[in-house]
């Protein structure tokens, strides 16, 4: 663990789990939502192979 990590770990610890309950969501609010999940990076990387075949669609031969 890096030596702030400690740090910040070992002052939550001091807190009640209420107190620690409202710390978690005010660092919640610093933390990207948009984080891609483990399907999300199986999709990309399945995608990125298509597209390297040649498999792929060009936005104009769609009919929107």
């Amino acid at each position: 663990m890096a030596p702030m990590t400690a740090k910040i770990s070992n002052m939550l610890e001091q807190l009640s789990e209420e107190e620690q309950v409202i710390i978690f969501e005010v660092v919640k609010r610093f933390l990207p939502d948009d984080m891609a999940t483990p399907d999300d990076l199986e999709a990309i990387a399945k995608a990125r192979e298509e597209y390297a075949r040649g498999e792929c669609v060009r936005l104009e031969d769609l009919d929107l």
